[in-house]
């Protein structure tokens, strides 16, 4: 099964002029359009059903109740969860990462404790980290990256010596955001599981591209965004084993959490109800749901083969030019749907202002993996991704303008 171009029709914000040229968008790692089907659920919900969830008795709070809990049943349908109770809606991957290390680490980290996390993990998935291992006295550790510029991905046998019993939590990306490398979640997260770790995986770059079972995958936690899978902004959910959100406090107080209050205190709700103080996102979790709908009908084994075979195109492409650097799995080798590639003679921005001129849309900068960035020796890199609505022709657009762009700088 393959992607029909007409798809490209779904998406309105593709039918524009940038610069008086047709806009090529190649920026998806960073957010991705989002199709009629989610736009016209999202209005549908303002124009008829604007309510608050939960708590009213009329007819409006009902349905928009309705339309709520349904996401919720729908995202653990699309991650193959086993109860809804197990989808906690935040406002992305970053607040879900954030929600597991204040609200689990909290209760469950202490001195002598070990958190492992990998050398390519985007600032989300390291950050909340560090601080969590300054607070609990814990020590963090990093899986090294290994290969010239990354192209190996994870140093499996530093891997092995790292997980030992005092490893609690093993954090990880499960498709890196700047070497396009697709670790096997499943196999890592079977491996920490043998020295009794428990593992969260950062799917913030999988989500819409790659088929996910969390009970194949064998997770305790997955964190993910909707606006990078044609989804609205503003929504993610948090996946977390039933037992273990149960056993975690709130990671925020306040309204619709809780189960009675007195002056002296409070109980709170079971999960997931105990993670979402106050007016939840409903609108766009009502958009999230619609964009599972519109992924699963185009079919995400069909949307995973179509980014692998452009990114793939595009490497093979990219490489072949002068003075260009691409980073992570090369030509011929499995990656996700972006690349990422550095200039010799030019910054990142500069590339990306004069692919503007052409119309194209990338990323230029350090992509929230400073660390990583510093490990290569580069200040940035500039990173075309890939998604539904992307084409062949599109990607020789690309090339096209990277060859003018280094006629310019090399003068």
């Amino acid at each position: 099964m393959s992607l029909s171009p007409d798809l490209r029709l779904d998406f309105p914000a593709l039918d524009q002029l940038v610069g008086g040229k047709p806009l090529v968008y190649l920026d998806n790692g960073a957010t991705t359009h989002k199709p009629r089907s989610v736009i016209t659920a999202m209005s549908r919900f303002y124009e008829r059903d604007n309510s608050n969830v939960h708590r009213g008795l009329h007819a409006l709070s009902m349905r928009a109740t309705d339309g709520f809990e349904g996401a919720r049943a729908r995202a653990a349908r699309f991650i193959n969860a086993a109860h809804a109770a197990e989808i906690v809606f935040t406002r992305g991957t970053t607040e879900s990462v954030n929600l597991v290390a204040h609200s689990w680490g909290n209760a469950n980290l202490r001195a002598g404790d070990v958190i492992l996390t990998t050398e390519m993990e985007h600032h989300s998935n390291l950050v909340p980290w560090q601080e969590l291992a300054r607070r609990t006295g814990a020590t963090l550790r990093y899986v090294p990256v290994i290969g010239s510029d990354g192209e190996h991905g994870l140093d499996l046998d530093a891997l092995e010596r790292l997980l030992t019993p005092q490893v609690k939590l093993f954090a990880f990306t499960h498709l890196s955001n700047t070497l396009g490398v697709l670790n096997d979640a499943a196999a890592l997260c079977a491996k920490a599981r043998a020295v009794g770790a428990l593992t969260l995986i950062d799917a913030a770059q999988s989500i819409g591209h790659e088929p996910i079972d969390v009970q194949a995958l064998g997770c305790d936690f997955l964190a993910f965004s909707g606006h990078k899978m044609a989804g609205p902004t503003g929504i993610g959910v948090l996946y977390g084993k039933r037992a273990l959100l149960d056993a975690m406090p709130p990671y925020q107080t306040g309204g619709g959490m809780v189960v009675s209050v007195t002056y002296e205190g409070a109980t709170w709700k079971p999960s997931p109800e105990r993670f979402e103080a106050g007016t939840p996102n409903i609108a766009d979790a009502i958009g999230l749901s619609a964009a599972f709908d519109y992924l699963d009908a185009l079919g995400r084994p069909a949307i995973s083969a179509h980014d692998h075979a452009l990114a793939q195109h595009a490497c093979t492409a990219l490489s072949e030019l002068p003075g260009i650097r691409v980073l992570g799995p090369k030509s011929g080798q499995p990656r996700g749907g972006l690349v990422s590639f550095a200039f010799a003679e030019a910054h990142a921005h500069d590339v990306v202002t004069f692919a503007d001129q052409d119309g194209i849309a990338l990323r230029g900068g350090h992509h929230c993996n400073q660390p990583l960035m510093r490990k290569f020796g580069l200040p940035s890199t500039t990173r075309a991704s890939f998604y539904v609505y992307n084409t062949e022709a599109e990607i020789e657009l690309l090339v096209k303008s990277m060859r003018r762009i280094l006629k310019f700088f090399a003068g």
